[in-house]
């Protein structure tokens, strides 16, 4: 009599390593609860003033506003620097369009500007050449949370008398010179999307820099009304007095944020050990392929919100990415030139051809990136992208 032969079984399925991930660290339900449990869902209330005064302590800013997004941000921004019609606002082509769209709706121009090659910030010799008598504004990314050339930024746009605004989406806990980004320009706005290394779902800030900004920036973000005044008792009752919008982040985001906050270090140390581990094992496979990694220039304290590699070719994008996907890690290029978009070529202007940003477009590929990700998870990213050869 022979043994049955067992049945075959099949290999549990691999789970997918998500390219990010929104990740709990303590007190998000509890916090939450206690809002629910209140009488005060809507916003300003204990756990807004948490969050603006912990954005306050870690960035150095003056005043800092929390709104439902950074676009909403933007936005605000925008209508305190009074834009509108007939005026000029200077920002990169490489971004999202939340940079470009605030600037648009307000019936002003956005002036697409190149990157630089290295680290995918604003080219400040373009900026200089792109100022007309009608350039109002400077607004600046530091993508990647990697400082964008601010220096001569600021420099540049008080001699000129520019204001200048900061999409510092990716850089909360970056620094410049042991200074925080966001806070070099007037005006600086932050996101916590679940994209990003702090979140509350949807969320975002203003901070504000320049003080002569702040009341103004109270009312438009209340309506157009002056009711901040009114809560802290000067005035008796609050009306109408600018226009505005609705740009106060709720308290349940807010809850969310704050006890997100209290786990800030700890998530900032796991995406750093996941960074470092990509720029030493990725480097010599790099180096192979003619591929190119990330570049933090001196003087950064970068947060370590993406970690991308230049492909050698624009085939060579598509093809990392199917070849990490077939493997079950999740990998994506990133922003699309707005210069060469519909509505770029329709509601902006393009001064000089943004060449850099059409070609690091076409070649990007961005890496999975949050707290997390496991040691498995990250050997498996370099092991899909180190396999990868070019054809």
């Amino acid at each position: 009599m022979t043994e049955a032969t067992p049945p075959a079984t099949k290999s549990p399925a691999v789970a997918q390593v998500r390219l990010t991930r929104p990740h709990r660290v303590g007190r998000e339900e509890e916090y939450i609860a206690r809002v629910l449990a209140s009488p005060m869902w809507h916003g300003d209330g204990e756990f807004t003033r948490r969050a603006d005064a912990w954005l306050r302590e870690l960035t150095g800013a003056p005043a800092v506003l929390t709104t439902p997004s950074c676009t909403h941000a933007l936005e605000l921004a925008a209508i305190l620097l009074d834009l509108g019609p007939g005026d000029e606002v200077i920002c990169p082509s490489f971004t999202f369009t939340s940079t470009a769209t605030a600037i648009a709706i307000r019936g002003a121009t956005p002036v697409f500007v190149d990157v630089r090659p290295d680290t995918l910030n604003l080219d400040v010799s373009l900026v200089e050449a792109a100022i007309t008598e009608r350039t109002r504004a400077v607004f600046v990314v530091h993508y990647g949370g990697i400082a964008a050339d601010i220096d001569r930024l600021v420099a540049l746009t008080e001699a000129r008398g520019l204001h200048l605004v900061e999409d510092n989406a990716h850089g909360l806990g970056g620094y410049w010179n042991g200074r925080h980004l966001g806070t070099f320009g007037g005006l600086a706005t932050q996101s916590f999307h679940d994209t990003k290394n702090l979140t509350s779902g949807e969320g975002g800030a203003l901070l504000i820099n320049d003080e002569s900004l702040r009341g103004r920036a109270e009312v438009v973000r209340e309506k157009g009304t002056d009711r901040s005044s009114f809560l802290r008792g000067e005035v008796d009752k609050y009306t109408w007095q600018d226009v505005g919008s609705s740009f106060l982040m709720s308290e349940v985001s807010a809850a969310l944020l704050v006890a997100q906050s209290e786990g800030f270090e700890v998530m900032q140390a796991r995406r750093h050990e996941v960074w470092d581990r990509y720029a030493e094992q990725l480097a010599p496979w790099a180096a192979d392929v003619g591929a190119t990694t990330m570049v933090v220039p001196e003087g950064n304290d970068h947060p370590a919100h993406v970690y991308y590699v230049l492909m050698p070719s624009a085939d060579d994008q598509p093809g990392l990415m199917a070849h990490t996907g077939a493997r079950e890690v999740t990998t994506v290029f990133h922003y699309q030139p707005l210069d060469s978009s519909p509505a770029g070529r329709r509601l902006g202007r393009t001064p000089h051809p943004c060449t850099v940003t059409r070609d690091v477009a076409s070649r990007i590929v961005r890496l999975p990136l949050h707290p997390g990700l496991s040691e498995d998870d990250v050997e498996r990213v370099v092991d899909a992208v180190t396999s990868y050869r070019p054809a």
